[in-house]
């Protein structure tokens, strides 16, 4: 059975701190939740819908703007992790599910961040253009493996290539896999996966 209770973690746009809170099923349910930063300058905001979904209300550290993601009871609690990321940028600006994973994740945001705030974007370039070289390189083993495919049973995909992450787009369904690509810890994680497998719509 699904663990019913939650953990939710971002990085505060305003002072730059990480904040994680857990939270029940129960208390996401109830509507009108907020998680904020003890700064008081942000704070994610979860909203349950009539229809069974979770609107979450996300601060993007990356871009500075709020960003909406929703998710079915079934996204929330089916996951051991869940990243939003930023539509603009491609790093991440919220997690949601198990403790553990939660705060694996949020020191990668950190550096993810430092790195981006180190840096004056310039056009076309990456993030760090060497992890992201080692990436592709990496996604075309697999590949060549025959290591990629996607829950609907296709193995067609194409690459979409982002500021600091990568994207598996299932040539069928349009499902969608997400690989981070800024750090050596997301390369190194990458490498430990014999196997990619695109999330089905």
């Amino acid at each position: 059975m699904p663990d019913q209770r939650r953990t939710i973690g971002f990085v505060c746009p305003a002072c730059r701190n990480s904040v994680a809170a857990q939270r029940s099923l129960f208390s996401l349910s109830a509507g009108n939740l907020s998680l904020p930063c003890p700064c008081g300058k942000s704070s994610v905001l979860v909203d349950y819908t009539d229809n069974d979904r979770y609107r979450f209300s996300v601060p993007c550290a990356s871009c500075g703007e709020q960003h909406s993601v929703s998710l079915s009871r079934r996204e929330l609690t089916g996951h051991r992790l869940l990243g939003f990321s930023c539509p603009k940028t491609g790093i991440d600006s919220c997690y949601v599910g198990e403790e553990e994973a939660v705060f694996a994740a949020l020191p990668r945001l950190e550096q993810t961040l430092d790195k981006q705030q180190e840096r004056t974007r310039q056009e076309g370039a990456f993030l760090d253009e060497s992890i992201m070289g080692e990436v592709l390189g990496e996604v075309r083993d697999i590949a060549r493996r025959d290591g990629i495919a996607c829950t609907c049973g296709s193995k067609r995909f194409s690459i979409r290539v982002h500021y600091s992450s990568v994207e598996l787009v299932c040539g069928d369904c349009a499902g969608t896999l997400r690989i981070p690509a800024a750090t050596i810890d997301d390369l190194t994680d990458l490498c430990a996966k014999p196997r990619l497998t695109i999330h089905g719509t």
